[in-house]
């Protein structure tokens, strides 16, 4: 179990002291081409969203922020690289570009659009400050857990914005009581409140991390794929193999649902969220709300933990989606952030 701080116990290590403490670098889905009439940028960027580099770079190119594609958003306070796609936008041009905070690394020419969710993952390099001898015992115990039984795959706090808004924005949206004027904006609100639903089912789910239950919507880890689980003693022990894993919804009209027990507990936590069933649930106008099936649990892949004199190195990769502050929580409990 991570360290529970307090009164009785040191400050906790800290995170985020410096930009370059957090790094993440975008694993691309595939290479650009060479030729089409989008060019593909892979960017550095420095305290920065992906959301304000994306409209420099429209800016610079003449084009509206809506054209411009990436796969997705990286965290503000680190050093990110990922790639972004912009429309007409000559190569040579764009690599003379000089945004502060923003470098670009490589442009290259593709025929489409980089879209959402169109990455392999991200691999994460985090230096943990203030680390002592305990907090990395504790912390090499709790990655001996994860690395055996999965980690929460729950939405990291930055999902939701200050106080949760960016949920309760998506909720006004649903209902109809906002307007989505800003599609892009609209559409991150409305994963915001997917993804409290999904976290909520997570935390009120009553089985461990390597177990699934009848009725249970499956993942096969390899594939992708999905399935009902029928058999519990066949299919708890490919769970326990990591070969599979229950899943949680990301609420829609297509969502595959699950049955018996767990589709019980699902539908009672979405009526108490306010979150219509899949056949009345209308998508706002403009906005593809099909719904999907998320993963309860991932495994960090390529983990090293490696002491660097006060401090702590963690290098690992995750899927698309996944968060690694919530690995830090599990490893560290409550960190403190930036330079205390």
């Amino acid at each position: 179990m991570p360290l529970q701080w307090g009164d009785n116990l040191a400050e906790p290590p800290r995170f985020r002291a410096e930009p370059e403490d957090f790094r993440v670098d975008e694993i691309a889905l595939y290479d650009p081409t060479g030729t089409g009439d989008h060019t593909f940028l892979r960017i550095e960027k420095r305290l920065l969203t992906s959301d304000g580099v994306a409209r420099q770079l429209a800016a610079a190119a003449g084009v509206p922020a809506r054209d411009v594609g990436y796969a997705g958003r990286k965290d503000r306070a680190a050093v990110t690289t990922q790639w972004m796609s912009v429309p007409g936008f000559d190569p040579e041009e764009a690599l003379k570009l000089d945004f502060k905070g923003v470098r670009v690394l490589e442009a290259v020419r593709h025929p489409h659009k980089l879209r959402t969710g169109q990455l392999r993952g991200n691999r994460f390099s985090i230096l943990i400050r203030g680390t002592s001898e305990e907090v990395e015992e504790n912390a090499r115990e709790a990655l001996a857990g994860i690395l055996e039984r999965g980690m929460a795959n729950r939405f990291g706090t930055q999902r939701f914005g200050h106080g949760g808004r960016n949920a309760a924005v998506g909720r006004e949206i649903l209902a109809g009581r906002r307007e989505a004027r800003d599609r892009r904006k609209a559409r991150f609100m409305l994963s915001a409140l997917q993804s409290e639903v999904f976290n909520r089912v997570l935390a009120e789910r009553p089985l461990p991390l390597d177990r699934v239950a009848e009725g249970d919507v499956a993942q096969v880890v390899d594939s992708g794929g999905l399935f009902l689980v029928e058999d519990m003693a066949v299919e708890n022990e490919r769970a326990k193999a990591f070969e599979i894993s229950a899943t949680g919804p990301i609420f829609g009209t297509k969502m595959k649902a699950p049955e018996g027990e767990p589709a019980r507990r699902e539908a009672e936590i979405l009526v108490a969220m306010g979150i219509p069933a899949a056949e009345d649930l209308v998508s706002p106008r403009g906005i593809r709300l099909a719904g999907a099936r998320r993963a309860l649990r991932v495994r960090p892949q390529d983990m090293s933990l490696i002491r660097e004199e006060e401090s702590l190195r963690l290098e690992f990769g995750l899927p698309p989606g996944s968060y690694a502050t919530v690995l830090l929580e599990e490893l560290f409990g409550d960190l403190q952030e930036g330079r205390g």
